[in-house]
């Protein structure tokens, strides 16, 4: 498929302060836009970064046909730009689509406009470590029409954002609550795809639980409000002894990019690894009896980040509150380390792109 490029008129990026960077508030000069009709993607374009007009009746907004991914590119050098897992996020996001009734987008597509997308913005892409370009593609059913049933036609995009840290927190471990008032998931749901109701449903509960003091909310399960799932924003870890263990993946749990590189590396260091079910009262016995080292969650956004306490009906298991725990720490530099190009990639995780005297067609 051929991109149409439209350049701006007019950089925005001497606006920006790079030093004090916000999660999501600012967006670089220029996004991508493809529509599906008639059976197919047309009109594939990168354009200025700017609003988008809809109808009142557009599809997305009264019955939830939406969907999106969270990536990152990093600056490894003046000439390359590293996208981190581009194949998997593709891959989720075509799940998300098939689970929403959705169309799918061609791998080579959704690589080529990432490509070159970056290599038009690449100025924007933080140099800061820790900081990163935030890369978010999104489809929402677009068709004029008022009715519960699959829309004929859709918009993709692709914006994105230099962000700093995801948490305020950065590596000061943040605090946990479960609820039994909200559920995340449910079985034969949609928990597994990154559709934006999931996260709509979401918020109050995040909110109640800042309100009384925590930094998210940890999730159990729908049905027995006992098992351990994940994190409004990340998936969780527990490192019991010598084993890593998290929640399996068993269509409540959203299947993260980064959850499967900390497993993968886990096991590398000969770690014991489970994925398996894990009781919220198992973790409290674990603490307990001594074998709980860390907990920390991970995700695009955060990366790894520690937790330093968990409440649960009324019980408070306390970590390390002051720093994030060794093998957190290892977990963090090792995946940074390949992201920004400072560590070999032997998973080939990294996709660079070379942005110095790209030439654009």
């Amino acid at each position: 498929m051929n991109i149409k490029i439209t350049q701006t008129d007019q950089s925005r990026i001497s606006e920006i302060d790079f030093n004090n960077l916000q999660f999501g508030r600012v967006f670089s000069d220029h996004m991508f836009e493809m529509v599906y009709r008639d059976g197919k993607w047309v009109d594939a374009e990168i354009k200025p970064y700017g609003p988008i007009t809809f109808d009142p009746s557009m599809m997305a907004l009264h019955y939830g046909q939406a969907i999106f991914e969270g990536m990152k590119a990093y600056y490894a050098d003046d000439e390359t730009i590293n996208l981190f897992r581009p194949m998997d996020h593709h891959k989720r996001l075509n799940n998300s689509a098939k689970r929403l009734c959705m169309p799918e987008i061609d791998e080579s597509v959704f690589i080529d406009a990432l490509e070159k997308l970056l290599q038009l913005d690449y100025k924007w892409v933080p140099k800061t470590h820790g900081h990163a370009l935030y890369i978010r593609p999104l489809m929402f059913a677009s068709e004029e029409y008022i009715a519960a049933t699959v829309s004929k036609e859709y918009h993709f995009y692709i914006i994105t954002s230099p962000v700093a840290a995801y948490y305020k927190e950065g590596f000061n471990p943040v605090s946990l609550t479960t609820t039994n008032e909200y559920v995340r998931a449910a079985k034969g749901g949609t928990g597994e795809a990154k559709a934006a109701g999931n996260y709509g449903g979401s918020l109050l509960p995040a909110i109640k639980a800042q309100e009384e003091g925590y930094t998210q909310v940890l999730w159990l399960d729908a049905k027995e409000h006992k098992y351990v799932e994940e994190v409004g924003t990340m998936n969780i870890f527990f490192l019991m002894g010598d084993t890593v263990v998290t929640p399996e993946l068993g269509g409540t749990v959203l299947p993260g990019i980064t959850r499967r590189s900390v497993l993968a590396l886990a096991k590398e260091w000969n770690l014991n690894v489970e994925e398996r079910k894990i009781t919220i009262e198992e973790v409290f016995e674990s603490h307990e009896n001594g074998e709980l080292n860390e907990v920390f969650g991970a995700g695009t956004a955060a990366v790894i980040s520690p937790v330093g306490l968990i409440h649960h009906n009324g019980k408070t298991i306390t970590l390390d509150q002051e720093k994030i725990g060794p093998f957190a720490k290892k977990m963090f530099d090792a995946i940074t380390g390949i992201q920004y190009g400072n560590q070999t990639d032997p998973h080939s995780w990294t996709h660079p792109v070379k942005v110095s005297s790209a030439v654009l067609s």
